[in-house]
C-alpha cells in the first residue's frame, strides 16, 4: 500500500507523523519494496530524522545502507512532483499511483499466504512435554535383604522417558530399612502403574512399593 501523502516534507511535523505511522505496517513508502519514492524522500532529509519518529529513523538507516547507484536503480512509482509534471494538463482524474494497484494486491495476497502458512506451521509445533517427579518407597521383606541389591534392581529398569534420580536408605522399624528413590517420567511415555509393576517384579527382594 502506498503512502497517502504525495510528498513528504522532512521539515513538516504533520508529514513526518503520517510517514512514521505508515511505516508501522509497511517497510517502504510504497509498501513492501523500495522504489524511487523512497529514494526521493530520503534525499529530502538533510540529516537523520528526530528520534521521536522511530519508524522513520529505522527506514532512514535502512535506505542509507544502499549507495546512490543502487537507489537510482530502484523502480516503482515516480515521485509526486515528477508524476504531476508528466500528467496531461487539466486531467484532474489522472491516477498517480494506479499502475501499482495490481502489484499491491499481489503483494497483499502473498503476505496473507505467508502469514497463513506460518500460523499453520506454528500450530503443528509440539507443545511442552508434560513430566512428573515421582518418589517411591521400596520395602524389602525383612532385615536380611541388602538395600543395595534393591537399588540395583530398580535402577536397572530403563525405558524412554524415564530418568532415575537420587536415593537414600530410611529406617522402618525393628532394624528393617527401605529404599526411597526418586525419578522423573514423561507422562505420555511412562505410566506409574507400569513402573510399579517393573519394580515389584523381583518378588524375592521386594515386598511392596508406595
Amino acid at each position: 500500500m502506498s503512502l497517502s501523502l504525495q510528498k513528504v516534507d522532512a521539515n513538516n511535523a504533520n508529514d513526518l507523523k503520517t510517514f512514521n505511522d505508515h511505516l508501522v505496517n509497511f517497510s517502504y513508502a510504497d509498501g513492501y519494496n523500495p522504489t524511487q519514492r523512497d529514494a526521493s524522500i530520503f534525499a529530502g532529509f538533510s540529516s537523520a530524522p528526530d528520534a521521536k519518529y522511530p519508524n522513520i529513523a529505522r527506514w532512514y538507516k535502512h535506505i542509507g545502507s544502499f549507495n546512490e547507484n543502487e537507489r537510482k536503480g530502484w523502480s516503482g512509482a515516480a515521485t509526486a512532483s515528477t508524476a504531476k509534471a508528466a500528467s496531461p494538463a487539466g486531467d484532474e482524474d489522472f491516477d498517480l499511483f494506479g499502475e501499482d494497484s495490481e502489484d499491491d494486491a499481489e503483494k497483499e495476497r502473498i503476505t496473507q499466504e505467508r502469514l497463513k502458512a506460518y500460523a499453520e506451521k506454528k500450530s503443528k509445533k509440539p507443545g511442552p512435554i508434560a513430566k512428573s517427579n515421582v518418589i517411591y518407597d521400596v520395602k524389602p521383606w525383612d532385615d536380611t535383604i541388602d538395600i543395595k541389591e534393591i537399588e540395583q534392581h530398580v535402577r536397572s529398569i530403563e525405558t524412554d522417558g524415564l530418568v532415575w534420580g537420587t536415593s537414600k536408605v530410611l529406617p522402618i522399624a525393628y532394624g528393617v530399612n527401605k529404599l526411597q528413590i526418586c525419578c522423573v517420567i514423561e507422562d505420555e511415555k511412562v505410566s506409574t502403574d507400569w513402573l510399579e509393576e517393573q519394580i515389584t517384579s523381583n518378588e524375592d527382594l521386594i515386598q511392596s512399593v508406595d
